[in-house]
């Protein structure tokens, strides 16, 4: 099982070597930011690596979003970074859900995300997989529940969409993680990547802090999330604190080999 973490975006075959990763995910650009990536510095180097690459989008991003000014400068950054995931050889971008207003219509949300492939599929389709996470919390969200990422996969599993199960969500978000992958499994087909983070908080807090596997602040059993990785046989990228990331790698291989 190929198993990572998220690094800093300057020089991430560093971060890796550090880690003794297998797997490496980082950002393009800023996060914070609408800004389309610029070609990485090591960019050649890291296609070229073995390791295998994946490409978070920028938190801004809210395909789902019911406004113009959010939404349309939102499908543009997903287009811009995937073709830069595609030039550093990376297996998918992973992009949250979003939301709508709260006197929106969520409906009208899953169908702005069908419209994202659509209008891509025209012009030949992504260049990288789109890999859709779940989120913790937020009213209107389109990834927190587990029925309405059903009703989500109905407009766009036919286009090939990917799955990103992040465990400190999920569990922040209420899901039992015994039986998470399953129920994913179950609506989407399929899990392409998991972010095998704890957390800081109790279980259905709806916030969003991450913890490391091991050895930190984490609420939930270390034992339960490698459940998690096993059950769900996809590569694991652990977004915890960087100080201890080498030690959940190392306690994750020798509990997954």
């Amino acid at each position: 099982m190929l198993i990572g973490a998220h690094v800093r975006d300057d020089d991430p075959l560093t971060a890796v070597a550090e880690r003794k990763a297998d797997v490496v995910q980082f950002f393009l650009s800023d996060p914070q930011g609408w800004k389309a990536p610029k070609p990485h510095p090591h960019g050649e180097a890291i296609a070229a690596d073995p390791v295998e690459v994946f490409i978070h989008s920028p938190y801004l991003i809210n395909v789902a979003s019911l406004n113009n000014k959010i939404r349309i400068p939102s499908r543009k950054n997903v287009t811009q970074h995937a073709d830069g995931a595609a030039a550093v050889g990376a297996k998918g971008l992973i992009v949250h859900g979003g939301h709508v207003g709260a006197n929106d219509d969520v409906e009208a949300g899953l169908d702005n995300w069908r419209k994202l492939f659509e209008r891509e599929q025209e012009k030949g389709g992504f260049k990288v997989p789109i890999l859709i996470e779940n989120t913790a919390g937020g009213e209107n969200a389109i990834t927190r529940d587990l029925d309405v990422i059903a009703r989500l996969w109905d407009k766009v599993g036919e286009f090939g969409a990917g799955f990103c199960l992040d465990t400190c969500h999920a569990f922040a978000a209420g899901w039992d993680l015994a039986t998470a992958v399953e129920k994913v499994k179950a609506i989407t087909g399929r899990i392409d990547l998991v972010h095998l983070n704890n957390s800081r908080d109790e279980f259905g807090s709806t916030r969003d802090r991450h913890a490391n596997v091991v050895k930190g602040e984490g609420t939930i059993d270390p034992e339960v999330l490698v459940a998690v990785a096993r059950a769900a046989g996809a590569p694991v990228v652990v977004e915890t604190p960087p100080d201890g990331q080498a030690a959940d790698i190392a306690y994750l291989r020798e509990q997954l080999g």
